[in-house]
């Protein structure tokens, strides 16, 4: 049977070896309750513990700023809609961005369709750039919170956070992070960038799925959304994901060792990936910026192309790629993130994401460069 070549890692990555084998007891050896009083339920709050301030040096805060949820998209909503409900008295104006991840985007919706809180919806260039002019220019005295994802999980766009987070702090106005994609590739530190909350998930740090951490910055009020036995500092409630909990505290140890060699490394095998296909697949073009993008994401557009059939041709082949945000992969309708770009729907439609990863290497990326252009020939 023939071997897959896995370049989907923006959609989620293999649990690390490391991890696994750290989790590994807590399924059945440290099985217990860390409400529990008694022994097994002492060594599983220890666990926790423990891997509270792992994920709390890997962000630069303290233990008590963090709370772990069961996702990212749960922790996303936490934090805007808890924020939000929370502060009302303050303001009801918040900003984000028009193409934000479908846990941010559509909870600004939600937010907005309540008609208790006004959105500012800002636009992005053609590489997926937020504007800081617009973005101060759009801060009024009822702002409460902007929230603007730090790596785009579709086209790779970093945005310059850190100036985003002094623009916010200039005026008194609580800046959220969706830092999910940037946090296996950079160290995120949340005094630098004045976060006041920031989202991190396991699956994309080779942890496991089903766990995210939050941070949310001291005397930052935030109301739950989920009620229950006032778990996670009363803010997320629900019986602790003991092993899941593990591996994320692990998952950020081994990134905070290895995140800048992994990005010098892939970041080469990136950029010869998209000079090989732009120059071997006629009229075919770079979604995003090529300097200011993670150094694991390339989203390439190729006209007169259905992505999805190209996908399956691709599969065939043992190359395992995505169209984009495997949230969103299920529906027909095309990418609001490379729409907000400016493409229209046929190119949207005609665009692939490959992310690479811990295990790629340079004969995958040749094997690609030899299967994608001549696939596409055969389409056309």
């Amino acid at each position: 049977m023939q071997k897959s070549i896995y370049l989907d890692y923006a959609s989620t990555t293999p649990v690390h070896p490391e991890v696994l084998k750290t989790m590994i007891p807590y399924f059945s050896e440290h099985f217990g309750n860390p409400e529990s009083l008694h022994f097994f339920g002492i060594e599983a709050k220890k666990a926790i513990d423990e891997a509270r301030k792992q994920v709390a040096d890997f962000l630069n805060c303290k233990s008590s700023e963090i709370i772990f949820c069961g996702s990212a998209t749960e922790a996303n909503n936490i934090a805007i809609i808890g924020f939000a409900k929370a502060n009302r008295s303050r303001g009801t104006h918040i900003i984000t961005s028009k193409f934000e991840h479908p846990s941010v985007l559509n909870t600004f919706k939600y937010l907005e369709k309540e008609g208790e809180f006004s959105v500012t919806y800002l636009d992005v260039d053609h590489d997926g750039f937020i504007s800081l002019e617009q973005l101060e220019s759009a801060i009024i005295k009822d702002t409460i919170l902007v929230s603007i994802m730090a790596a785009n999980n579709e086209i790779g766009t970093i945005q310059p956070i850190q100036k985003i987070g002094e623009i916010c702090k200039k005026h008194n106005v609580a800046f959220h992070t969706d830092a999910c994609q940037l946090a296996e590739y950079f160290p995120l530190d949340v005094e630098k960038l004045n976060a006041s909350i920031l989202t991190i998930n396991g699956s994309k740090l080779y942890g496991p799925k089903g766990i995210a951490a939050l941070y949310i910055k001291q005397n930052t009020k935030i109301f739950p959304i989920i009620h229950g036995g006032e778990h996670e500092h009363g803010l997320r409630s629900g019986t602790h994901n003991v092993p899941g909990i593990v591996g994320l505290g692990k998952a950020c140890t081994i990134a905070s060792l290895n995140s800048e060699k992994e990005a010098k490394r892939l970041t080469p095998l990136r950029d010869h990936l998209i000079h090989g296909l732009l120059k071997n697949i006629p009229n075919a073009f770079l979604n995003g910026s090529l300097k200011n993008r993670l150094p694991n994401n390339i989203n390439i557009a190729i006209p007169n192309i259905e992505s999805k059939e190209l996908l399956l041709h691709l599969d065939e082949a043992g190359i395992c790629i995505s169209v984009g945000s495997a949230c969103g992969s299920g529906k027909n309708t095309p990418s609001h993130v490379l729409k907000s770009l400016g493409l229209k729907d046929d190119l949207c439609r005609s665009s692939i994401r490959i992310s690479l990863g811990l295990y790629t290497t340079d004969k995958d990326i040749d094997y690609i460069l030899e299967k994608l252009p001549e696939i596409v020939a055969r389409l056309k």
